[in-house]
């Protein structure tokens, strides 16, 4: 008892790290930023470097030519346009003249200066996303395999394990959110943005749901309804809020920790309290989900302008897939054990 009041008392203790955050000045009001990307956007050049955007209109016709000269298909597609170069070309020209100054780093548009390659704008992050969304996809088959394969199953051909559907329906929005968080992390634009945020918001959802089902064993289907419309009333009023009234990223990143902190606290209590097996699996999971969460919002500068903080705990996610998928299939044969033997 003594040490699952102390697991409670960690969990409590390191979830409050939540609410602390770095904050850095905004570069993009710097009156030198200004001043280079107002220049760039007349001349279309940023030092020796010109960028043929700068040609071009907002819609990809060109400005002065004939009517069938226009921008390159996959370049508007991607809105890599003059603005958004001069942008990126002057935030790189004064971080350099800020480093050699001895200045320390700083954010433009809320966000750390990230060095490009190939247009993706945070290649890293988005290598990341796509091989923690592999790893999800492969927990996702082995459990399927293991469920309908491998355990046995009931007279009609379904599975014995309980939360068989809401973890398929889970794997769906994980993968959906993870497909959507790379896309934004390629091009962030205001449609990537409001997909990635969409997608992250029903994701954090859901996992609450599926965190206060399992944790407190509910199969009254009205029970359920109890737990999910609260929760689905909120996801649908803050999506909402952020494709019809205003994308703020502040209220967004609040919203996503406070669901996140619930569900932290809710599965820390029932591995505090358990006797399932695979108890410490499931408390190494909510532990080391709340300090990789404290470690995106430790918010420092990018490393070789590559790797920042939302960057490590993009990588840290890829272990916790597969250590989650690990504690699902594991519950999966314990309560097919135990429903087995009920049924004898």
């Amino acid at each position: 008892m003594a040490r699952n009041l102390l697991w409670v008392v960690v969990v409590v203790v390191v979830v409050s790290c939540l609410v602390w955050t770095l904050e850095a000045s905004e570069g993009d009001a710097d009156p030198l930023y200004k001043s280079c990307v107002d220049q760039c956007q007349k001349t279309g050049c940023v030092g020796d470097t010109c960028f043929h955007q700068c040609k071009f209109s907002a819609d990809g016709k060109a400005i002065d030519g004939p009517w069938y000269m226009q921008e390159p298909l996959y370049l508007r597609w991607k809105q890599w346009d003059c603005q958004s170069d001069c942008q990126y070309e002057c935030m790189m020209t004064r971080e350099e003249e800020r480093k050699r100054d001895g200045e320390k780093p700083t954010k433009y548009f809320g966000k750390w200066p990230l060095k490009h390659v190939y247009g993706i704008q945070e290649p890293v992050s988005v290598a990341f996303s796509a091989l923690d969304l592999a790893i999800q996809f492969h927990g996702w088959v082995s459990y399927f395999i293991l469920v309908y394969y491998h355990l046995p199953l009931q007279p009609n051909r379904k599975v014995y394990y309980e939360y068989n559907g809401l973890l398929h329906i889970y794997a769906i929005i994980v993968m959906n959110a993870l497909f959507w968080s790379g896309v934004c992390h390629s091009r962030d634009v205001e449609l990537t943005e409001r997909l990635d945020y969409s997608s992250a918001t029903v994701l954090a959802g859901y996992t609450l749901v599926l965190a206060v089902i399992r944790s407190f064993s509910i199969h009254d289907q009205s029970a359920k309804v109890m737990v999910t419309a609260p929760v689905l009333a909120l996801v649908a009023t803050h999506i909402i809020y952020l494709n019809f009234y205003n994308l703020d990223e502040g209220l967004h990143r609040k919203v996503i920790y406070g669901i996140g902190g619930v569900e932290l606290v809710v599965w820390g209590l029932w591995a505090a309290l358990t006797s399932h097996p695979s108890k410490w699996k499931l408390r190494a999971f909510v532990l080391s989900c709340i300090l990789t969460t404290c470690l995106r919002m430790l918010d420092f500068p990018p490393y070789k302008g590559y790797v920042d903080a939302h960057t490590l705990w993009r990588a840290a996610g890829i272990p916790l897939s597969y250590l989650w998928w690990s504690f699902i299939r594991e519950d999966a044969v314990f309560r097919t054990t135990v429903l087995l033997k009920k049924s004898k």
